[in-house]
């Protein structure tokens, strides 16, 4: 039976239910109700930080280190302009920062890179040959240094198209780092196990944050100011987003997925932590609030088109999403106007906002993803309808908007404010280096995780079967070929955070926190399918858990 009561021979795959049904409708606005003298003491110690930012000595190690740790503990959206400041000085002055008593010290040299880079400043890798052997190798007497090759580590992940030296650091520091575990110390194996485990230029904030408080706190020298800061910091921050959380379960309850729709995955917890990993920061709520909505929303039609829509079907909701319109609903299977009429009114919403701030063009862009992206899903239906396999590159011409990042990359911008001007929107929908990066590392993770998954229920036009076929080569060399390109997608995403900045760095840190975001997601499996472990543990230590204070 279908979902209209009739007998079909449609596609049918049963996905476990939501792991949090009605949980955090509980969080309404008493519940998560912030202390006035809990805030008074935020506001307090976010001072006392600053002043300590401020007193650090220009270009100093000291400098360099409590800027990393700010921002590893998740609070350096608020000094944001004192941290710019700090490394703008370290680069004007390069020359002279990089002489003295750090000079050929591997954490020194390494941390500084980092930290250059991640601010977009371009410093050549150049500065790591010091600490190679004749033969081009890095030495073998820095893999007594932990700390030194946990840094050059790091840094490694900055890395640019055609820079061999830190695609040799990186392999170097792996290898070695995972080999000398069993004989660090407590704190040391603390800091290599999960650096392995989530390199800092691939981890989302939040869930960073989270993280490293407790590795910080095992520091006998750690800064308490700093580490109090940040743990009160992210539990005022987590009861804002319990409480936008509550209103989007308010919402999809409402909307009542499970029942109308049964055959689509009910994961309304894991998209608002997807999104929360693009912006967590309070002044992005509307903007996180409505790109919730639409994720969850196009994870369904995601399904629709995937495993349980007909060709006709099919046909008339993608020429109603070209159209919309209201009076298009009237031409969708009735089981669908529900869900069509709910993007319409997130839309509509949408436009009474932007228009408030005269900037109603927003909107425009936003749903002009949108129809190219269900143009796309139409496109791979019927593929699979056909049994069509095309060749790799018009395979992934197609995959790379159905990946649905392009749309999201776009919506996320919408409501940001003044920074989010026609120019970054033209960029943005312009397909760009950097978001067809992410685009790639999202589609290829996807299919290379669910590749078997997909070929049980029948697909055969994925990127591991398009590239076997396309380059006649075995599953075992298309999975290398695969990883060989996400790993270029993540260097040019680098490549593109470097001045000069096609568009501002606040705009490029939503499209590098949503390839961080998908590399969570499916790193090891495709944990947002089957999210009753990892992806709710994710959610319980960033939306449930305080920090212990």
């Amino acid at each position: 039976m279908d979902v209209n009561g009739n007998s079909s021979g449609r596609r049918s795959v049963t996905y476990h239910p939501t792991v949090w049904g009605d949980y955090f409708l509980a969080y309404d606005s008493k519940l998560t109700e912030i202390d006035p003298s809990e805030e008074r003491e935020v506001q307090q110690l976010k001072e006392e930080v600053r002043k300590l930012l401020i007193a650090a000595p220009l270009a100093s190690l000291e400098k360099l280190e409590l800027v990393d740790k700010i921002q590893r503990l998740g609070v350096d959206y608020h000094f944001e302009n004192e941290i710019e400041a700090s490394i703008q000085y370290i680069f004007d002055n390069y020359d002279n920062c990089n002489k003295g008593d750090g000079e050929n010290n591997l954490y020194v040299v390494a941390l500084r890179f980092r930290l250059l880079r991640q601010e977009g400043h371009h410093i050549s890798c150049g500065v790591f040959e010091k600490f190679l052997d004749k033969d081009g190798k890095f030495k073998d007497s820095l893999t007594k240094d932990v700390e030194g090759m946990l840094s050059l580590y790091e840094a490694s992940y900055l890395g640019l198209p055609g820079e061999t030296t830190l695609d040799e650091a990186l392999t170097f520091t792996t290898g070695h780092l995972e080999s000398m575990l069993p004989s660090l110390n407590k704190f040391e194996a603390a800091q290599v196990t999960h650096a392995l485990k989530l390199p800092i230029r691939r981890t989302l904030p939040r869930v960073g944050a989270k993280e490293y408080m407790q590795i910080y706190q095992q520091d006998q020298t750690h800064n308490k100011v700093l580490l109090r800061f940040a743990k009160l910091d992210f539990n005022l921050l987590q009861k804002v987003h319990q409480r936008e959380l509550s209103g989007i379960t308010k919402w999809w309850k409402d909307l009542d997925v499970p029942k109308t729709l049964p055959f689509a995955r009910d994961r309304l917890a894991e998209c608002y932590f997807w999104i929360l990993g693009v912006y967590f920061e309070p002044q992005y709520h509307f903007s996180r609030r409505i790109t919730t909505q639409i994720i969850c929303i196009w994870s369904v039609l995601d399904d629709l088109y995937d495993v349980y829509g007909t060709k006709d079907e099919l046909q008339l909701f993608t020429n109603a999403i070209q159209r919309f319109e209201t009076s298009a609903s009237d031409e969708v299977p009735q089981y669908l106007k529900k869900i069509y009429l709910a993007i319409l009114d997130i839309t509509t919403e949408m436009e009474e906002v932007m228009a408030k701030e005269n900037k109603l063009f927003h909107v425009s862009y936003a749903i002009g993803e949108m129809k190219k992206q269900i143009r796309t899903y139409y496109q791979e239906f019927m593929w699979f309808y056909t049994k069509h396999v095309p060749p790799f590159e018009e395979y992934l011409k197609v995959s790379l908007v159905s990946s649905c990042y392009m749309m999201i990359a776009t919506t996320c911008l919408v409501g940001m404010g003044d920074i989010i001007t026609k120019e970054v929107l033209d960029w943005v929908t312009s397909e760009p280096l950097a978001v067809k990066a992410t685009c790639s590392i999202c589609r290829l993770m996807d299919d290379m995780i669910g590749h078997e998954f997909e070929q049980e229920r029948g697909h055969v036009a994925s990127a591991v079967e398009c590239y076997m076929k396309g380059y006649n080569v075995s599953k075992e060399e298309a999975y290398v070929g695969i990883e060989k390109l996400i790993s270029r997608a993540w260097k040019d995403i680098n490549q593109e955070c470097l001045h000069p900045l096609p568009v501002p760095m606040k705009v490029l840190l939503r499209v590098l926190n949503l390839a961080r975001a998908i590399f969570l997601i499916y790193k090891d499996n495709d944990i947002y399918t089957f999210s009753q472990v990892k992806f709710k543990s994710l959610i319980t230590v960033t939306l449930v858990q305080p920090a212990t204070i």
